[in-house]
């Protein structure tokens, strides 16, 4: 039975690799495989062990349903935020024809947000606004690139930004304040030179899209001041969330829909006026690929969660780590490896593989170099998320914002690979050069 659950979720690994070309929804492949091997793990389990069976599967679901209830919850906030308007500043503020002031105008705010909410959702709020303002289908695919880049280093350096980090946190691995420190500098290397480089291959004047307004129902009629307000709480909320996990001791996801509840608030009071019982939900002009897209996300996550677990609780994953113990023995090379597989497959399987092949370590219990790298806030922990989020964008496949691009620009896998792959790879380099450099300078 053993033999069949590893079967499957390779297969699995394999097909969710392989999307692009087999044209199978991943998030499909993901939850048929994790509902199928924890079917085989409790018919292996028998009858007799059918509650043990029931309170492993309960443990694992209260960890990563908790993810779950925190993305829903930044989801609503941003869609609360987007249809009053509270993100138009950036359309004004991004609206020229100079290439270098919109390039890292749009990486800028992208870097900024992606450390706030989660960088899928900030991915394809910026693709919407991109499209909205560019006209030229090629410049689009750079300027696309970028913000992809952007995202997924900017939400690698906090807690909150990305899934990733999400998960390693909510496991107790690492610590808000000093995960940010050790890698803000990396994150804005693997930022800065694929943007440099990237702004070489675009023109100096670009072609934006003639002004025009978008049609939001009452709902635009919202004064200048109340967005601002709105968008204070629902940002400057999110940024409290790690404050709210340590003073409380609560999952960070009751701390997400504290703030959903205040922006619910709010909204109810400025538009107390313009709200009718007889108006649709859906208003006319409502860009609903927000929702689609981070659910969909939402869904693959649940399904890859429900195999990891389950592999989790065969030993396969310790297996893994007994193995890497005694053939590899040095992170680096592994965290090296994980961002160069995580081009090709999707680095929140490789996250969520990576952080249950070892357990945290206690300080006192590390007794050598090598097994001080897993202690809370030990060095396994940082490069395990850098690689996978900066390794994550040598290839669009390798992580949920590369997928939005592709979606929203049709943009091929050869076009991305002959373009922005070896930007990618040599900021990872520099990244990677970063975080040992100022790592030694601390010490």
């Amino acid at each position: 039975m053993t033999i069949a659950i590893i079967s499957l979720m390779l297969l699995a690994y394999l097909l969710i690799a392989s999307e692009h070309l087999n044209h199978i929804n991943k998030a499909t492949t993901a939850m048929f495989a994790g509902v199928v091997g924890w079917i085989l793990y409790v018919i292996y389990m028998g009858p007799g062990r059918a509650m043990e069976s029931q309170d492993d599967f309960v443990r694992h679901s209260a960890y990563f349903c908790s993810i779950v209830l925190y993305l829903l919850s930044t989801m609503a906030i941003v869609e609360v935020l987007s249809d009053n308007g509270c993100f138009d500043f950036i359309t004004d503020f991004l609206r020229t024809r100079n290439m270098r002031r919109f390039l890292w105008g749009m990486v800028f705010i992208t870097f900024l947000l992606s450390a706030n909410l989660d960088n899928l959702t900030t991915t394809v709020l910026m693709l919407i606004i991109m499209r909205r303002l560019l006209a030229n289908r090629r410049q689009r695919l750079y300027v696309g690139a970028a913000i992809v880049i952007a995202a997924c280093c900017g939400g690698s350096f906090t807690v909150i930004g990305d899934v990733t980090s999400l998960m390693v946190w909510t496991r107790g691995a690492i610590t808000p304040t000093d995960f940010a420190a050790a890698m803000v500098l990396p994150a804005l290397v693997a930022t800065a030179i694929p943007v440099v480089l990237i702004s070489y291959d675009l023109p100096d004047t670009l072609d934006i899209n003639r002004r025009h307004i978008v049609f939001r129902g009452d709902d635009a009629a919202m004064p200048l001041w109340q967005r601002i307000v709105m968008l204070f709480f629902g940002i400057g909320g999110l940024w409290f969330v790690p404050t709210f996990h340590r003073i409380t001791y609560l999952p960070p996801f009751l701390g997400s829909l504290c703030v959903l509840g205040v922006i619910w608030v709010l909204n109810e009071v400025f538009n107390r006026s313009s709200i009718r019982s007889e108006q649709p939900i859906l208003l006319p002009g409502s860009d609903r690929r927000l929702q689609y897209e981070v659910l969909q996300v939402i869904m693959f996550f649940i399904g890859v969660a429900l195999s990891v677990s389950v592999l989790v609780e065969i030993g396969a994953m310790q297996s893994v780590g007994h193995w890497i113990d005694a053939y590899i023995h040095d992170i680096y090379v592994f965290s090296i490896f994980m961002g160069c597989l995580s081009a090709v497959l999707d680095n929140v399987c490789l996250v969520l593989s990576a952080v249950s092949i070892y357990d945290i370590m206690p300080d006192g219990a590390a007794s050598t170099t090598y097994q001080q790298f897993f202690t809370q806030n030990g060095q396994y922990w940082h490069l395990v998320v850098l690689s996978a989020c900066v390794g994550g964008c040598l290839l669009p496949i390798g992580s949920t914002a590369g997928y939005a691009l592709l979606k929203s620009e049709d943009s091929g896998m050869w076009w991305y690979f002959r373009h922005i792959s070896m930007k990618v790879l040599l900021g990872w380099i520099a990244s990677l050069v970063t975080y040992f450099g100022v790592d030694y300078f601390l010490r």
